[in-house]
């Protein structure tokens, strides 16, 4: 196989959501919310088991009335929203005005934090000439994150599930983001965390490469073996 371009997925690839302690204390302070750091902290670890951080743990115990949401989550934005604040709602917060405040924190360029070899490993295969792209279960642009981050320069498309209504590892997402890049799916290498959703790439054609979804802290270099496998 001779690669032409690589798919990259996002969360635990590219970027890794903040924690889920950073993520609540951020909106507290956001909102001006006084909340005692024994409070904040059991809050916190609370909403991580509810799995309410999108990008983060899933969930303990998916609540009946949630479990087809999560099914369906990232094929459109409201259901990514539903969702996500329906699992915060399992958690008895303050204000009720917490949990869309959440939702929105989770959106923005400062709860994310690239991997240490993210911007390096992108602008090396541009430099070799090689397409890259985003292809992602997510419900929500996350285009201006990695704008923020100085990622953006080096992607050539985005396919994300809730423009399309199709989340990974249906075939027929990999299909529109191999055609974005121009290029036959045998040429084209998918890298991401979810072996089963990203390794759906494969029955069209495409390389894997997975990778571990750990801290930004824990994995340096992770996404180098793409340039090896790209030649």
């Amino acid at each position: 196989m001779t690669i032409k371009g690589v798919l990259f997925d996002f969360s635990g690839t590219l970027l890794r959501i903040e924690s889920p302690e950073s993520w609540l204390r951020a909106v507290l302070a956001e909102t001006g919310t006084d909340v005692a750091e024994e409070d904040t902290v059991r809050l916190a670890a609370e909403l991580s088991r509810a799995g309410a951080l999108p990008g983060g743990s899933s969930p303990v115990r998916l609540p009946p009335g949630l479990a087809a949401l999560w099914e369906d989550r990232d094929r459109s934005a409201g259901h990514h929203r539903e969702l996500y604040t329906g699992l915060a709602r399992q958690v008895a917060l303050p204000d009720d005005a917490l949990y869309d405040a959440l939702y929105e924190r989770h959106m923005t360029p400062a709860a994310w934090a690239p991997y240490p070899d993210a911007a390096a490993v992108l602008g090396e295969l541009r430099r070799r000439g090689i397409r890259t792209g985003v292809v992602s279960n997510i419900g929500w642009d996350l285009r201006p994150v990695l704008r923020a981050h100085g990622l953006d320069r080096f992607v050539d498309s985005y396919v994300l599930s809730y423009e399309h209504g199709i989340q990974k590892p249906d075939p027929r997402l990999f299909e529109i983001a191999c055609e974005e890049l121009g290029l036959a799916p045998t040429d084209v290498l998918m890298v991401g965390d979810d072996r089963t959703a990203d390794g759906g790439a494969t029955a069209l054609g495409c390389g894997y490469l997975p990778v571990d979804h750990l801290p930004v802290t824990d994995r340096p270099d992770g996404l180098r073996p793409a340039l090896a496998l790209a030649g």
